[in-house]
């Protein structure tokens, strides 16, 4: 069964204000992004780490390349990496997913050498785990215990183990930063984390602080399809308000789920 010509019809405009503005982006003319407080808790918690000289985690979560969750995290991490190697303090980063491994590694590796530390790199500290995610969620704690972590980050996709990973750092007294939009798996972040990016804005940490044209100009096509449904819905909703005002003064009733007019 086809959906209705006004569905892809919204379809349509939805691709075409998101490609628009991939190509304002691309063009220099990128929209602004809010900074958001959970930028903020990310400076404070490589601050931390940085005063008391320890790692920190950072587990990019389940999803794979193709999850744009997984991808606004590996943007974030690009950027904890930057900070870190700056610091000169160690990231550890548990895969979860194999496919994701060489890039999470790719993105350390030129952090380290964007600082002047290339030697200061361990491939090691990009750690494949399990595709089971109870396994997974017990080498992240291991990593805690271990390597006596002073933070941990969690951005990206995640399951069940979101509270068993961030129980256990809440145990550890490390100071923790998730943000994930399985909304399933926020209440569970809330409970234990210090700091919580909910739904979208993941995207929007990933956009501002890659400042990448397609991941910002994709947030900024949504944001401005998101204003024409509002818009829409108003219209909507205004124009079936008059009809059955002025149905009812001439008795006719108006079907306000089909818009059909009853005698």
């Amino acid at each position: 069964m086809e959906p209705p010509i006004a569905v892809r019809l919204l379809a349509v405009l939805s691709a075409a204000l998101i490609l628009v503005a991939i190509h304002r982006a691309k063009r220099g003319r990128a929209p602004q992004v809010r900074r958001i407080p959970g930028v903020d808790a990310i400076d404070e918690a490589l601050g931390r780490a940085t005063e008391m000289g320890r790692p920190v985690i950072f587990s990019p979560g389940i999803g794979r390349l193709d999850n744009m969750m997984t991808i606004a995290a590996l943007s974030v991490l690009k950027y904890v990496a930057q900070r870190c190697a700056s610091f000169w303090i160690r990231v550890i980063v548990p895969i979860f997913e194999p496919v994701v491994l060489s890039a999470a590694g790719d993105i350390l590796r030129e952090a380290y050498r964007t600082a002047g530390v290339p030697e200061r790199f361990d491939p090691s500290d990009v750690q494949f785990h399990s595709k089971d995610e109870s396994a997974y969620a017990m080498g992240v704690t291991g990593i805690m215990r271990t390597e006596r972590a002073a933070a941990g980050f969690y951005f990206g996709s995640f399951g069940y183990e979101s509270l068993l990973i961030a129980e256990a750092g809440n145990k550890e007294g490390i100071i923790q930063v998730a943000a994930t939009a399985d909304f399933f798996q926020i209440p569970f972040f809330i409970c234990a984390c210090d700091y919580v990016l909910i739904g979208e804005e993941l995207y929007a940490a990933g956009a501002y602080l890659s400042r990448d044209p397609v991941q910002t100009g994709t947030l900024a096509g949504q944001d401005a399809f998101k204003q024409v449904l509002l818009a829409l819905i108003a219209i909507g909703v205004t124009l079936a308000t008059v009809l059955m005002i002025l149905g009812s003064s001439s008795g006719v009733s108006l079907n306000p789920l089909t818009g059909i007019l009853l005698q």
